[in-house]
């Protein structure tokens, strides 16, 4: 199979079931940020997290393809995975777990700390971007809710999965420093 089609040269690309539509659409803009977002995931997991926060992140990389697969296909096709109740729970029970091992947050915190953590605050505002779009497409087109569920628990599961990353490695959240916190230094 050729990589390249020639087929988008024009602008535009196909879905599910041959439609074609514009590549700016807003669908395509909400599988494709949800790709993004994969990949940051991804990302994150190349940096090293340790081995059953590496376990749950590949689940959400399967999980994320389906999102995908299910914002490219308009409609009803039983061909196609969906996201549903089973993925959102798991996130919530995956959350629940993490936070366990956690401290309380006090304050806000700032992206960042280790690599592995960076890359999930980064994959966090990735889902963000994504679940804006999804919200988007769905004001202009049918979506299914348990998408947008999916979406907005998962950027909960990825900012605690940083937390669990910085812990994990020993390591403490970036505190965020108001500036009127700044002025009294």
């Amino acid at each position: 199979m050729k990589i390249y089609t020639r087929t988008g040269d024009a602008g535009e690309t196909g879905l599910f079931g041959g439609e074609r539509i514009s590549k700016d659409s807003l669908r395509v803009h909400a599988y494709g940020t949800a790709d993004e977002c994969n990949a940051a995931v991804g990302l994150a997991r190349a940096a090293g997290p340790d081995e059953a926060l590496d376990d749950l992140l590949a689940k959400v990389q399967n999980q994320l393809f389906v999102v995908g697969a299910d914002l490219a296909t308009p409609g009803e096709n039983a061909n196609v995975a969906r996201i549903g109740e089973a993925e959102v729970a798991f996130l919530e029970l995956a959350i629940d777990h993490l936070e366990s091992g956690l401290e309380p947050l006090r304050q806000f915190i700032l992206p960042g700390g280790t690599p592995v953590a960076a890359h999930l605050h980064l994959a966090r505002t990735i889902c963000r971007r994504t679940e804006r779009w999804t919200v988007s497409l769905a004001q202009a087109e049918p979506v299914s809710p348990a998408v947008l569920t999916y979406l907005n628990r998962l950027s909960d599961f990825l900012f605690v999965a940083a937390r669990a990353a910085n812990a994990l490695s020993g390591s403490t959240d970036v505190p965020w420093v108001s500036p009127r916190q700044a002025a009294q230094r």
